[in-house]
């Protein structure tokens, strides 16, 4: 992966700079559960469904639905994916980290291949919210994803933390 505070990236267009910051974000999402055992990974830390295995699945959510559904035009449920972004953090008992981080690196995968050929304004009509410019798209995941990437950083923090007082 390409570091974004690179300084060859500096000058770069921002169509060159965008896909390098998205891809930091995507593997500091794949990187939250690291190390983790599944059940630290599934740990409820807070009232809502989110956990980082959660946070994962999520993300890949986000992506399909921004560069699967808003891209091709398919609906969610063409695409096999939940209907709404809270559905998209429940986990199932099938569900685990090697599970969740191979769907999302294909998923990711798809996504790169989808806009791979597409300009920063092409209109892309697939969307619930309506015709969007790439351009957005790509913004709005990148915020999304540093979004998720804070709150799971708070709670692999968490984690640890407990994981070191139950050594100690």
């Amino acid at each position: 992966m390409t570091d974004p505070d690179d300084p060859a990236i500096y000058q770069l267009p921002v169509a060159n700079q965008l896909p390098v910051f998205l891809d930091q974000h995507r593997e500091m999402i794949l990187g939250l559960l690291n190390g983790l055992t599944e059940a630290e990974a599934r740990r409820s830390l807070v009232p809502s469904k989110t956990t980082l295995l959660g946070l994962v699945k999520h993300a890949t959510f986000v992506e399909q639905v921004w560069f699967s559904e808003a891209v091709t035009g398919r609906s969610r449920a063409e695409l096999g994916i939940v209907d709404g972004p809270d559905e998209s953090f429940a986990l199932s008992p099938e569900d685990t980290i090697v599970s969740v981080t191979t769907t999302y690196t294909k998923t990711v995968r798809a996504s790169r291949a989808a806009v791979d050929v597409l300009a920063l304004d092409e209109v892309l009509l697939g969307n619930r919210r309506g015709p969007l410019p790439l351009g957005w798209v790509c913004l709005h995941v990148l915020r999304e994803l540093a979004q998720h990437c804070g709150h799971g950083d708070i709670l692999r923090e968490q984690i640890l933390a407990q994981r070191s007082e139950l050594a100690s």
